[in-house]
């Protein structure tokens, strides 16, 4: 460690590891799946407590943000978004420092995937098991370790300024639980979300729109085929369109870190139904999928080459030119983000990291959703990725975290935030 204060110093040296493996197995073992995070809300709120923070619980009642114009969408009903915040803050008016994290999960998936139960929190070699304990309760339980360990050496060591973790549900299905927190005021000068990024900075996220395609065909016995249409055969000219149009789109993004991604805007069909009968030409398939936002664009206007790109394939083929498919936008709507060019915020982070890790972290972009581009449209808050854990690991079976990367995370976001804090007064 190098060009660090004492108070820094002391924070570092506070964080400490078994704390942290307490903390994030609490959390891991309990099941949040998105839309039931109360519980797990509870108990962060009590460990915020416990860390000498003082906690805010808000519950925002879904149907009032549904209404917001800048409503991100949700795939799970809910009646309420609980939001917790643990903060610690001067007497006065000074800078506001934000570290975030979602605390909803994806499904298990099939257990028998799993080498541990998936919600045991088991550590083998360094390392816990279990999902979400990747994405994202890691990363929440770096940015409380290191509240925690700037409390503990003294507090803000100011007579002004805000320093706050702020946990969200609902980040897996749009981001409302981001945008509520934001509605109730939680916002500021800087923010880190700790998404998993292998304590990399990311800059630009890419986005995404999810949606449904109904593709009608004409039905006819198996022996007749050529009397019937298939609603199969017929997907085929839209994906081949889609690939073009997903080539082109590519091919002509200009930030480099994300076109050094390869794919930063991938366009996927995951799901595909369709048929009632092995001996019949299916009339009727739907398909689901994912399509890429670029930085710089909105998700209506990525709504926009969606279906101009379907509508090119329609053109080439008879029977969909007159019988267009249907096209919904299903789910949450991911917009993208990229923070503007030359920006400090990066910078902190980054000389953070290398003063409390020897080296300095790679700064990157990330070809899916995350909650950063609600802070920075929305919330008018600089913000970045950074945070403990490899991204390919989330949503997978036997999904796990390094503890000791969790707590380099810690010592390197205490430092930061000590900094930002008394970033007016240099």
């Amino acid at each position: 460690m190098r060009n660090l204060s004492p108070r820094e110093l002391a924070a570092v040296g506070a964080v400490d590891r078994d704390r942290i493996a307490a903390d994030l197995a609490a959390l891991v073992q309990i099941p949040s799946l998105t839309g039931d995070e109360d519980a797990v809300q509870t108990e962060l709120g009590l460990r915020m407590g416990a860390a000498g923070l003082a906690v805010e619980r808000i519950d925002h009642p879904a149907a009032d943000l549904a209404a917001d114009p800048d409503f991100p969408g949700i795939e799970v009903a809910r009646r309420t978004l609980p939001v917790v915040a643990g903060s610690l803050s001067g007497d006065g008016p000074g800078r506001r420092v934000l570290i975030s994290g979602h605390v909803d999960v994806v499904p298990a998936g099939d257990e028998l995937q799993w080498s541990v139960p998936p919600f045991s929190a088991e550590v083998r070699d360094g390392r816990m098991y279990g999902r979400g304990s990747c994405d994202m309760k890691a990363g929440v339980v770096a940015g409380l370790a290191a509240l925690r360990a700037i409390a503990e050496t003294g507090g803000l060591d100011r007579p002004d300024g805000w320093l706050g973790l702020v946990a969200v549900p609902s980040e897996e299905d749009g981001g409302a639980g981001t945008l509520a927190a934001i509605r109730s005021g939680l916002v500021g000068d800087a923010c880190v979300i700790t998404e998993p990024t292998e304590l990399r900075v990311v800059t630009a996220q890419a986005g995404a729109i999810t949606f449904r395609l109904t593709i009608t065909g004409r039905s006819a016995h198996a022996a007749f085929r050529r009397e019937g249409v298939s609603a199969i055969e017929l997907l085929w000219p839209v994906m081949e369109e889609l690939r073009a149009d997903e080539h082109a789109r590519n091919e002509a993004e200009p930030v480099r870190a994300l076109r050094d991604l390869g794919l930063p805007y991938p366009t996927v069909i995951g799901r595909v139904s369709a048929g009632e009968w092995s001996s019949s030409v299916p009339d009727r398939l739907v398909a689901e999928g994912r399509y890429g936002v670029a930085v710089g664009q909105t998700t209506g206007e990525a709504e926009t080459e969606l279906r101009a790109a379907i509508e090119r394939a329609c053109e080439r083929d008879p029977w969909l030119a007159e019988h267009p498919p249907e096209v919904e936008i299903t789910g949450g709507r991911f917009a993208s983000a990229a923070l503007a060019q030359g920006h400090p915020l990066p910078w902190s982070v980054g000389t953070a990291a290398r003063d409390v890790l020897g080296r300095l972290p790679e700064f990157t972009a990330v070809p899916y959703g995350a909650d950063m581009r609600l802070f920075i449209s929305q919330g008018a808050t600089p913000t970045v990725l950074f945070g403990p854990g490899n991204p390919r690991l989330a949503h997978a079976p036997d999904e796990h975290v390094e503890l000791e990367q969790v707590a380099q995370c810690a010592r390197t976001l205490a430092v930061w935030a000590l900094r930002e804090l008394d970033a007016d007064r240099r």
